[in-house]
């Protein structure tokens, strides 16, 4: 006995088994997709991926170890403050956001807010 039903993305008749919702893995992959596509953003996905742009900026410009960048440099590429791992007070009292192995901290110099980069360092454990 044959079953006959359509793929489920491109409407195609199955041949096949009883269970068969696709024609060929290409349909499935495309419909799963669509599937994605029409569902909102998890939470977790948009801090994930925007934790994962601040980081590719402050890898960027942070080729020397400790660089001072001005602040909308680093805005205008999408670099988003709210979002970082982790932080570490010095001994002045100032507090450097990581992320990941990648601080800044805010500072406004002569009317200009900019951000000093370093990097994780072991010394910070303490």
């Amino acid at each position: 006995m044959r079953f006959y039903k359509d793929c489920l993305y491109c409407n195609k008749e199955l041949k096949g088994r009883r269970d068969k919702k696709f024609c060929d893995p290409q349909c499935k992959s495309a419909y799963q997709y669509q599937q994605a596509q029409e569902q909102p953003e998890r939470f977790y996905n948009v801090v994930d991926n925007q934790l994962k742009l601040n980081r590719k900026i402050l890898k960027e410009y942070n080729k020397g170890g400790k660089v001072t960048v001005r602040a909308s440099v680093l805005k205008d590429l999408g670099f988003k403050t709210k979002f970082f791992t982790h932080y570490w007070k010095n001994k002045k009292g100032d507090v450097y956001l990581f992320v990941y192995e990648f601080g800044f901290l805010k500072r406004i110099e002569n009317n200009v807010e900019k951000f000093v980069l370093i990097m994780w360092q072991d010394y910070m454990m303490k």
